[in-house]
């Protein structure tokens, strides 16, 4: 049986919503993602230059904060990998299947208003 962790638990202190500082925060919690990180970044530069925009590099960083929240906080952890199971375990038709969907949801909307407080 697995138990809620402690809503109130974090594995450290939010970091700044930098590039390196959200580099160094993934690097000590979801090393794995790095590359994903590192990735998403250059695709978020290189969109910045070809359009004259720095929307791509803020929505790299807010998406970063987030998934850097989420790694975090084991209460949010949990929830999305519950949530991500059933959407890959349930059919499509089962109405459990879009609570799940909602719950992915509201994991990115709450890491995403948590790191941007």
């Amino acid at each position: 049986m697995s138990t809620v962790p402690d809503p109130n638990a974090e594995l450290f202190p939010r970091p700044e919503r930098t590039p390196q500082a959200l580099r160094l925060a993934l690097a000590r919690i979801a090393p794995h993602r790095l590359a994903e990180m590192e990735r998403q970044k250059d695709e978020a530069f290189a969109l910045a230059a070809g359009h004259d925009s720095l929307t791509p590099i803020h929505q790299w960083l807010v998406i970063w904060a987030g998934e850097v929240e989420i790694e975090r906080r084991p209460d949010l952890t949990w929830r999305r990998r519950n949530a991500e199971h059933a959407c890959q375990t349930l059919d499509r038709d089962d109405p459990a299947w879009k609570v799940a969907v909602e719950e992915l949801r509201a994991v990115v909307n709450e890491a995403r208003q948590a790191a941007d407080a």
